[in-house]
């Protein structure tokens, strides 16, 4: 879930000033670096995972009652309209939007399910109260589906055939698309995008900087990215240290409690160093 985070907080400064390069300084506040709306959101689906205490038969109102909740108290973190009035409504429905935020909150199921029909199961509570379309719900699906079997050990051959049999045929290379792609809220336009940048990564702190590399939407592809590379290669000790100086108590303390119960993921090269 970190690594949804750190993407998030890495890309924000290129949002809307994209980049077209994999050349800068990664995690830098005195260069506009924040958590945004993915982040905000990534720790509320986290905290109505933990508020479940394994029954997730309610995470729906749960997810609804936490992305109120946290999103209420970090009003200015760059929602999108429909989104925004969404947090602010006493009786909250769904939208039939297949906006990419629907992938970019998810994580927090695909690190939580024990196996991958609870951790799709979770994603779909999660991801139906606001993003009920077919694409929102796919794209949600899809991501989880990368981060567990990333987390369980599934070589990137195989999590990129999952993802190319059940969910998006990714028929190019960041390369051949790096020159005109462009900003993309549709989940179709930007998650296929965001594994992709997974899928031609060397490392953790690799895999954020394709994602950035492409422009668009660069926080969400970026969020997207660092969840599904968090489960396959762990985060190094230093990005996961600096990753904290930009989350204040409240946050620190989500990221934390959920560790602790679903485990932290740090990369084992960093172990014992």
């Amino acid at each position: 879930m970190l690594g949804a985070i750190i993407g998030d907080i890495a890309g924000s400064r290129f949002q809307w000033d994209n980049l077209k390069s994999k050349e800068f300084r990664l995690l830098y506040k005195e260069f506009g670096c924040e958590p945004t709306d993915d982040s905000i959101m990534t720790l509320a689906i986290a905290k109505a995972i933990l508020e479940c205490k394994e029954n997730y038969t309610e995470l729906g109102q749960k997810a609804v009652s936490s992305m109120q909740k946290l999103g209420r108290l970090y009003p200015d973190a760059g929602y999108g309209e429909h989104f925004y009035w969404w947090l602010f409504e006493e009786k909250p429905q769904p939208y039939n939007s297949f906006g990419n935020g629907a992938a970019m909150r998810v994580s927090p199921c695909g690190f939580a399910g024990k196996t991958l029909v609870e951790a799709i199961y979770l994603s779909r509570e999660a991801t139906k109260v606001t993003h009920n379309h077919p694409e929102g719900m796919k794209a949600a699906e899809a991501v989880t589906t990368a981060i567990f079997m990333a987390r369980k050990g599934k070589s990137m051959k195989e999590i990129r055939e999952c993802i190319e049999k059940k969910y998006y045929k990714i028929d190019f290379t960041l390369n051949q698309i790096r020159p005109s792609y462009t900003f993309d809220v549709t989940c179709q336009g930007s998650v296929p995008q965001a594994l992709e940048a997974f899928f031609e990564s060397t490392g953790f702190e690799d895999a954020i900087r394709n994602a950035i590399s492409i422009g668009g939407d660069s926080d969400t592809i970026a969020a997207i990215t660092g969840g599904v590379a968090e489960a396959y290669y762990g985060i190094p000790l230093d990005i996961r240290e600096k990753a904290f100086s930009f989350l204040d108590d409240e946050l620190t303390t989500i990221v934390l409690n959920f560790e602790s119960k679903f485990g932290k993921y740090i990369d084992e090269r960093t172990m014992g160093s």
